[in-house]
């Protein structure tokens, strides 16, 4: 308890510097999956991606992070084995963050995308299971965690596949393409502002003290979008059909209208992804805030503070301004070809994946997810359409990244226990 009392200063100061660290290698990297998408299939200029992601990145973060954040802060680690030896979980919170931004840099530097849930997970099993015995993690919550990481791309894929067959029915198997996406890409906005208002208001607004029931939130959600519904009218009214020799049935500006669509699809993916992964950096700083704060109580309930999800967002937003166009060029382009429909389909299926786990406080990949979606918008085309070479590095980086993250961990862990006593 004295070693607390003594260095909890240093302690908060240092869990601030490397959960921002770690928040700038998820902006750098993980960022990527979130804007890929609307960047590869040319609906967006990675300028314009940058400057969606940064606002709505950041607000995922402030407003409907706190709820994972509570899942990496305590879920993983059983606190009642910590009780008498508090400083040691204050030690792998810190080698934990250190260790997931240095793997996180490294991958960013080779142009990988990994996951940051798995970067994270991996470094605070490792420095539990080497410093405090194998009993000290809840191993249950670790496989639960572990089946989302399979059950994310499988529930990402299916209703990617499903999302892309119904254009396909609707839009592009019309007697006129172009007059029926008029008609039905209004519907599909309406579910993009939906499901993003629903999950943010039933889940995540707790802690800014918004707590409204299911019925209001409902009742808000189908509002915003109603809202977002007009809004694409508006803007799709601006859309002109245009006949080509090469096009004789519309198809390019079928693909225009759907640009429009992957304007508020990216917002959403952003959103979501903010939500999601702010807890990746910020879960491991709350712990270290809370232990210093309570004098040493590892069980001690904590609201994480608003500004720590702050200096969660900012981490985010410096990483992607940095660094992020680097992995957002790969991941556009890589895994099969995109065109604003395909790319619709599954940033919506991803970021109705990843909305949903937030409100449930699952710390999914997103990473997964969203190679998921992608996924299963090629096998909608069939084999061919994918790459699979790439899709094999894609997949040989994340094996990697679970070990590496766990080792780097029981570095830096036994590292401060020996500074520090």
């Amino acid at each position: 308890m004295s070693i607390i009392a003594q260095h909890g200063e240093i302690f908060i100061i240092l869990a601030c510097l490397f959960g921002f660290f770690m928040a700038w290698g998820v902006g750098a990297n993980d960022v990527a999956n979130a804007m890929g998408t609307s960047v590869g299939s040319r609906a967006i200029t990675i300028k314009q991606a940058i400057i969606i992601a940064v606002i709505f990145e950041f607000l995922g973060a402030w407003l409907a992070g706190g709820e994972v954040t509570d899942t990496i802060r305590k879920g993983i680690i059983d606190p009642e084995l910590l009780q008498d030896d508090p400083q040691l979980l204050v030690y792998g919170m810190l080698a934990a963050l250190l260790a997931a931004g240095t793997w996180l840099l490294i991958a960013s530097a080779k142009g990988w995308p990994v996951s940051t849930t798995h970067s994270i997970v991996g470094a605070i099993v490792g420095f539990a299971a080497a410093g405090l015995g194998a009993g000290a993690v809840d191993w249950g919550a670790v496989g639960k965690i572990a089946a989302s990481w399979l059950v994310s791309p499988l529930l990402a894929g299916s209703i990617a596949f499903m999302i892309f067959k119904s254009v396909q029915h609707l839009i592009f198997e019309a007697r006129d393409p172009f007059a029926a996406a008029k008609r039905y890409v209004p519907i599909y906005v309406f579910l993009v502002g939906f499901i993003v208002a629903m999950v943010t208001l039933t889940k995540g607004l707790k802690h800014v003290g918004l707590d409204l029931g299911f019925g209001a939130s409902f009742l808000v959600a189908a509002l915003f979008g109603v809202t977002c519904l007009i809004l694409g009218v508006l803007r799709e009214r601006r859309v002109s059909r245009v006949m080509r020799q090469t096009d004789q049935f519309g198809f390019g500006s079928v693909e225009q209208v759907f640009g429009v669509l992957m304007i508020f699809t990216a917002c959403a993916m952003a959103f979501a992804h903010g939500s999601n992964d702010v807890a990746n950096a910020v879960g491991p700083l709350a712990a270290v805030i809370s232990v210093v704060q309570s004098g040493g109580d590892v069980e001690g309930a904590a609201l994480v503070p608003w500004w720590v999800l702050v200096l969660g967002g900012g981490g985010i937003v410096v990483g992607l301004v940095t660094y992020g166009h680097k992995v957002i060029a790969t991941v556009g382009t890589g895994i099969t070809e995109l065109t604003p429909s395909r790319g619709f389909a599954a940033t919506l299926s991803a970021a109705t994946t990843v909305v949903l786990a937030s409100g449930t406080g699952l710390p999914i990949s997103t990473t997964h997810t969203l190679v998921g979606a992608v996924l299963g918008v090629g096998l909608a085309r069939g084999m061919a359409a994918l790459n699979l070479r790439v899709i094999g590095t894609i997949i040989m980086s994340w094996l990697i990244t679970l070990p590496a993250g766990a080792g780097l961990a029981i570095l830096f862990f036994f590292a401060f226990k020996g500074m520090f006593g």
